[in-house]
């Protein structure tokens, strides 16, 4: 959709820094390019209809360092995504500004997901330490996975098209509901929630990378089926920490829940603590915002091993169905909150 979409960040990270050494082969660069780097700035905002200034807010968007004007870093592949663009922009399904939104998003996620797929080939051509790494064997086994990892992309990317679609008809059918496409993002109330490792960081002083990864895949492997079974969703996973959504306050409840009961019985995971709140949020291009995400943040921060506290509008929510217990905490002061009440959430006597 936009230059660097076909690039590739093979000139480093961080968005201030030039172009260095260690670049791949060029072999290698046209197979995951589509061919060789042959144009500077000027010329492939010529060749895209795009002004330099325009290629440039793009790029860095995506997340790929700045390069100099006259560096021949370009491919055919750039100037097509960025054709791609402007004629999404031509048909007014985004903007300018939201085109720039949705490349600082599309870098974001593809860089993790680029990064881990270089990091998986690489281990796999390195699993022999016997024996060194054949760079044209490692080169030919890349041009016939690479299709198959766009495929298996392709596809994710589909069903997550065809799910969110379902969801947004449905509001859309609900009373009160719309169908309007909002630029700068979509206002619902939702109930949000973060749940993180009690005592992480002690934790990883005493693990090498090894064990610390067989934890984390554990940890995001749990949150993730719970997640997914309670119909909620995964917003992101930072580090020790897992912020999801949900729909409905009951949901929330359930899955935090479950999450805290499952972690007791994992004796390699640490216990976990969860935080939820309810109210406004804005989903905006893959993140949430708001003050229930700020509140849900603040009471995991305060929240005690092996307990949910949530919000005085979640608790209200919940106010009268037999399945959850709900205790009033003393207000505490967090950051951006002086007077915030916790409610402590247990399951009830009605739960199944």
């Amino acid at each position: 959709m936009s230059a660097g979409a076909g690039a590739g960040n093979g000139d480093g990270d961080g968005d201030g820094e030039k172009m260095q050494g260690g670049e791949p082969h060029p072999a290698v660069e046209e197979l995951l390019l589509g061919g060789g780097r042959a144009y500077t700035r000027q010329e492939i905002a010529e060749r895209a209809g795009v002004g330099p200034e325009r290629t440039r807010q793009i790029w860095r968007a995506l997340g790929f360092a700045a390069v100099d004007d006259d560096a021949r870093v370009f491919t055919d592949a750039d100037a097509e995504a960025l054709r791609a663009g402007e004629r999404l922009i031509a048909a007014g399904l985004i903007t300018e500004e939201s085109e720039t939104m949705m490349a600082r998003a599309l870098g974001h996620h593809l860089s993790r997901l680029a990064e881990w797929q270089i990091h998986a080939l690489w281990t796999w051509a390195g699993r022999d330490p016997a024996r060194p790494v054949d760079g044209a064997a490692l080169l030919e086994h890349a041009a016939v996975l690479l299709p198959e990892m766009e495929l298996l992309q392709r596809h994710v990317w589909r069903r997550h098209l065809a799910a969110y679609a379902g969801r947004a008809l449905a509001g859309a059918a609900a009373p009160g509901g719309h169908g309007e496409a909002r630029q700068s993002g979509d206002v619902r109330e939702r109930a949000v929630g973060f749940t993180d490792m009690v005592g992480y960081t002690r934790m990883t002083r005493g693990l090498d990378s090894a064990a610390l990864g067989r934890v984390l895949d554990r940890f995001e492997t749990l949150t993730g089926d719970v997640v997914a079974e309670g119909r909620g969703r995964v917003v992101k996973t930072i580090g020790d920490e897992v912020l999801y959504v949900c729909e409905s306050a009951a949901s929330a409840a359930d899955i935090a829940l479950e999450l805290t009961a499952r972690a007791e019985a994992e004796p390699d995971l640490p216990r976990l603590r969860t935080g939820l709140a309810h109210g406004p949020v804005l989903s905006r291009f893959g993140d949430v915002y708001g003050s229930a995400v700020n509140i849900a943040a603040r009471l995991t921060a305060v929240a005690r091993p092996e307990t949910v506290l949530v919000n005085t509008e979640l608790a209200g929510e919940l106010a009268g169905d037999p399945s959850y217990t709900l205790k009033v905490l003393r207000p505490v002061s967090v950051r951006g909150y002086s007077r915030l009440r916790p409610v402590l959430l247990r399951r009830g006597r009605g739960a199944d």
